[in-house]
């Protein structure tokens, strides 16, 4: 399990790149100016040789220079459960459990019927139609609003890009990075004013099928424990869960 759960976290950080990147003794440290958890903590990629304890405060002075709270990115590895511990006894808390889960794509049905008003675009880079409509469904700001889009411009995997319009308008999108197989389904949203109406099962399954007829052969993704909708939705697609990861983030003075 040990070398699974590192290979999805490898190739789930080529999809969704931060900004500033760091390498100290086997700890990958990203910032993204705050926006995500993911592009904003530290992963344990392979065994370190410096005492964490040492290391630990160090971690607390590179992110303290961006005027960002350190968190730790955890997961159920067992050679983790130390740092875990170093972490609550420097006054660390537990936030935001997370389940990856995964599909085969075998298992899926290759036809997807659509309603005479609906249409699906899919697209290889963000067009400003789906940023937009992006923007809008998660009511974003504008600093994150220029930060994410310039980790867009920083992902090289195979990506794609995915609309739902009904009657020419967008009311859902979703996007997906392919590597080695792999299919993260990502940035899964639906418009508030059109929730509740199987748009967001309708926009994964496209989305899902579009990254099967480029070579994927598995989907994957990560989902709060909190969310039971998407959770339900994942689980009715076929999805079953891997591993678990949450945060240890600082607390502030």
């Amino acid at each position: 399990m040990k070398e699974k759960i590192r290979f999805f976290e490898e190739i789930a950080a080529n999809a969704h790149i931060a900004l500033n990147v760091a390498l100290y003794d086997g700890w990958l440290l990203r910032s993204s100016y705050g926006h995500t958890n993911r592009a904003n903590s530290i992963s344990v990629i392979y065994p370190c040789k410096i005492n964490i304890n040492q290391k630990i405060p160090y971690c607390e002075e590179w992110y303290k220079k961006q005027e960002l709270p350190c968190l730790f990115k955890i997961t159920q590895e067992k050679s983790n459960k130390k740092l875990n511990k170093a972490l609550k006894a420097r006054g660390y808390q537990a936030d935001a459990e997370t389940d990856v889960l995964i599909l085969n794509l075998d298992s899926i049905n290759d036809f997807l019927t659509l309603e005479a008003d609906y249409e699906i675009t899919f697209s290889e880079k963000p067009t400003e139609e789906w940023i937009s409509a992006f923007f809008d469904f998660k009511e974003t700001n504008q600093k994150d609003q220029e930060t994410f889009r310039l980790m867009l411009s920083k992902v090289s995997v195979k990506t794609i890009y995915a609309s739902l319009k009904q009657n020419g308008k967008i009311v859902a999108c979703a996007s997906a990075a392919i590597e080695h197989g792999f299919m993260l389904l990502q940035n899964v949203v639906v418009d508030k004013n059109a929730r509740k109406k199987g748009f967001g099962k309708l926009i994964c399954q496209a989305i899902i099928l579009e990254s099967k007829k480029e070579g994927a052969k598995f989907s994957y993704l990560q989902v709060l424990k909190t969310n039971e909708i998407a959770i339900n939705l994942y689980k009715k697609l076929g999805f079953k869960k891997l591993y678990s990861y949450w945060y240890m983030i600082q607390k502030r003075p």
